[in-house]
């Protein structure tokens, strides 16, 4: 009940130096569909988000409509916990933020450059009165010359940190625990997807079976050309379709329990 003191405005914060309002935001992404993102600093990352379907009656547009992932350039992707309108805001003005960048500049925004533009708004919406933190917690996959396949998320109080492998809304503990069990840097970008797709299976209801329609799946990778003796790195940026999540959940078992029995002996 002493919360109920302090908790009226963002700016006021309660004998133990807490700003309640900013916990409330955390809280409500622990209620969200879970995101999941890992990285092989050389082959790429894979950023795996979970819809929750809240009616059968809902009409989706599996192939079309990414309510999870988002494409903010060409060399970034970002994966979302939390209140959708909180995060469109904010994909709205990465994206524009981006574009300024490349036309200033004449060359893609650095990673954590974008990341830091976005947390500094969130920080500043935790500080001034009238307003209210955006509920919502980010995943930045994305690659630069500068520092190569980078990972962040940040959280409505506006701190960024960087990750090879981190889970994002519900289930986090769970999720993050089988992250650190299974995770390894030299990872192919199969092996990552493989781990994303476990890792969810194990922490969502298991009562329901992981469909395409509750899944959305991107991958960022590159391959390497050469033109007259010199090497070139082009940027691979994929968003799976329906069909190609489908695929994936059939080849790598992961709603057949016998499968992924044998999965983990052969892991240990």
């Amino acid at each position: 009940m002493g919360s109920r003191r302090y908790d009226s405005r963002t700016t006021i914060f309660s004998p133990e130096g807490r700003l309640y309002q900013v916990e409330y935001a955390l809280e409500s992404i622990s209620m969200a569909g879970t995101c999941i993102a890992i990285m092989n600093p050389k082959h790429g990352i894979v950023l795996l988000a979970e819809r929750k379907i809240t009616s059968k009656l809902l009409e989706q547009d599996n192939d079309n409509d990414m309510e999870k992932i988002y494409k903010i350039d060409d060399h970034v992707l970002v994966g979302v916990a939390g209140l959708t309108s909180d995060a469109e805001s904010l994909i709205d003005n990465a994206r524009i933020y981006s574009q300024e960048h490349l036309k200033q500049y004449g060359d893609q925004v650095p990673i954590e450059s974008l990341v830091r533009h976005i947390s500094d708004i969130k920080q500043s919406y935790t500080q001034y009165g009238g307003i209210r933190p955006f509920g919502v917690s980010l995943l930045y996959a994305g690659y630069d010359d500068m520092n190569g396949y980078q990972l962040y998320t940040s959280n409505p109080s506006g701190n960024y940190s960087s990750w090879k492998a981190i889970s994002i809304g519900s289930n986090t503990q769970s999720a993050q625990t089988l992250l650190q069990m299974d995770y390894k840097e030299d990872m192919t970008l199969d092996e990552c997807i493989r781990l994303s797709l476990k890792t969810l299976s194990k922490t969502t209801d298991s009562s329901s079976k992981l469909t395409s329609d509750r899944i959305e799946i991107a991958t960022i990778s590159h391959d390497i050309t050469t033109l007259n003796g010199v090497e070139k790195k082009n940027l691979n940026m994929k968003i799976y379709k329906n069909k190609d999540i489908e695929k994936l959940l059939k080849e790598h078992k992961v709603n057949d329990k016998d499968g992924e029995e044998d999965e983990d002996m052969d892991v240990e």
